[in-house]
């Protein structure tokens, strides 16, 4: 395997003759993921950014991109396209069937989350050969990916590193899993037996979100919305019933921490990063603090936990907390708010401000 001479190589050209104009594409754009990444990419001079989504982005979002492309991730004809016009050397892939979602649809689930994900493995792999320069290839996976064996297990693993309890119960963890690996064979053994096979053509770098909640959009049912969907019900003056016991744990982060330690990843310096998976959170809370919390701020909020056995089975199968510290190491992320600041200072007095309208998610 040869490693690539980055200035023997010149770009193609497009379909038309002229020189492809550089792009930064991000996948599954429409999503509050995808619009926070627009939107700091935007704020710090990017402009010429690639968006792909099911649907129409809002206008606020289309200005602030080069162009938007409206199709299927599954779509290679489309992915096609978009390499064919655009010389892409970053991606941001965000393009997923949830969790919930993915539970009812399992094989379309791995044909978006996996297949859809090869393809895009593979065209960023061919962009890097062909204009001479690595792509970076930014993957958002999950704490679904984990798969705790039982509760006894859970309470003693504590903080769970990177590499440990990975046996996932649902589609969704099996396919971010799965695609971890793929992206780590691609950055590093693609095609590894050919004789024309070269080295550093993709730089994959992957973080795995807990829990995000989410200040600007509702919850959507999500297997660990019980948090945001409490407060909702609490500000609305309804009486809400918890899918999960008070003492469910799991991690959690908000939407904006997020977004600024994915593009902190992507920032870091090659020779810095020794791993291409990477935890991170913000705070582990349980179904029963979050429920304390909650009183603190509406006294009259009716709150009963009535378990969904399926659903608590999924979340009971996640870890309790993860460790981080291999990406405070690396690269120097910080976990940011803690629940009673992330809750208290951010979201109830968004919620109470903006009910009805926008409120809050969480998306695992």
């Amino acid at each position: 395997m040869r490693k690539m001479n980055r200035d023997s190589d010149t770009p193609e050209l497009a379909a038309d003759g002229a020189r492809r104009s550089a792009g930064v594409l991000i996948t599954g754009a429409g999503g509050e993921v995808g619009h926070g990444l627009i939107k700091a990419l935007h704020a710090r001079g990017h402009r010429q950014i690639v968006a792909l989504d099911l649907r129409e982005l809002p206008a606020e979002m289309r200005s602030c991109c080069r162009e938007v492309f409206v199709g299927d991730i599954c779509d290679a004809a489309l992915l096609g396209r978009m390499m064919a016009r655009y010389e892409i050397t970053e991606v941001y892939h965000l393009a997923a069937l949830l969790s919930t979602r993915s539970e009812f649809v399992p094989e379309t689930a791995h044909n978006v989350n996996v297949d859809g994900t090869i393809h895009l493995l593979r065209l960023a792999h061919e962009q890097a050969r062909s204009h001479g320069h690595t792509v970076k290839f930014i993957y958002p996976s999950s704490v679904a990916a984990y798969g705790l064996p039982d509760l006894e297990t859970k309470q003693q693993a504590g903080a769970v590193h990177e590499d440990q309890h990975l046996r996932p119960t649902t589609m969704y963890g099996c396919n971010k899993l799965s695609c971890e690996h793929l992206g780590r064979y691609y950055a590093r053994h693609y095609r590894q037996l050919a004789q024309d096979a070269v080295e550093g053509l993709l730089d994959f770098r992957c973080v795995r979100y807990p829990g995000l909640i989410s200040s600007e959009t509702l919850p959507s049912g999500g297997t660990s919305d019980f948090g945001p969907e409490m407060v909702h019900a609490a500000a609305a003056g309804r009486a809400y019933q918890c899918f999960v016991r008070p003492d469910t744990r799991i991690p959690f982060m908000m939407m904006p921490k997020a977004i600024e330690a994915t593009l902190q990843l992507a920032a870091a310096p090659a020779g810095q990063l020794t791993r291409c998976v990477y935890n991170i959170s913000s705070f582990s809370a349980s179904a029963g603090e979050i429920a304390e919390l909650v009183r603190e701020h509406f006294p009259d909020a009716e709150i009963e936990f009535v378990p969904d056995v399926q659903r608590q089975q999924i979340v009971d199968s996640w870890p309790a907390d993860v460790d981080c510290s291999q990406a405070q190491r690396d690269w120097g992320f910080e976990p940011g708010a803690g629940m009673r600041e992330a809750f208290g200072e951010t979201l109830i007095p968004a919620i109470r401000a903006r009910y009805g309208g926008a409120g809050a998610s969480v998306m695992v």
